[in-house]
């Protein structure tokens, strides 16, 4: 089993930044695929970004040149950097893991952009 578990959410002003770290422990192989999902009141859930145990990176086009991902193999985890954040940013942000035909989700952790 795998648990994963987000810290860094919170309250920011439009044009702030905010840094989210994701976790994992438990059962993970070394080839696995991490990211983050968002899901805002009313809409669906949405991939926000994702990075392989390669470094290989995707982004959902709202977010290219403000979030990065990035990870560290060695403690199983994963970062966003935000930046430049928008209302139409916040979100609860889920931490995803993906190995071997699974997929590991997250409590969630609420990001909120207002003034």
């Amino acid at each position: 089993q795998v648990q994963l578990v987000e810290s860094g959410g919170g309250l920011v002003q439009p044009g702030g930044s905010l840094r989210l770290s994701c976790a994992a422990s438990g059962s993970i192989f070394s080839i696995n695929t991490m990211g983050w999902y968002r899901q805002a009141p009313g809409k669906e859930r949405e991939l926000v970004a994702t990075i392989t145990t390669y470094g290989f990176t995707e982004y959902a086009d709202s977010v290219k040149g403000r979030f990065t991902i990035s990870r560290d193999n060695a403690k199983n985890t994963v970062y966003l950097q935000m930046a430049s954040l928008k209302p139409e940013d916040t979100a609860v942000y889920y931490c995803t893991l993906y190995q071997r035909g699974s997929t590991y989700w997250g409590q969630g952790t609420q990001v909120t952009v207002s003034s």
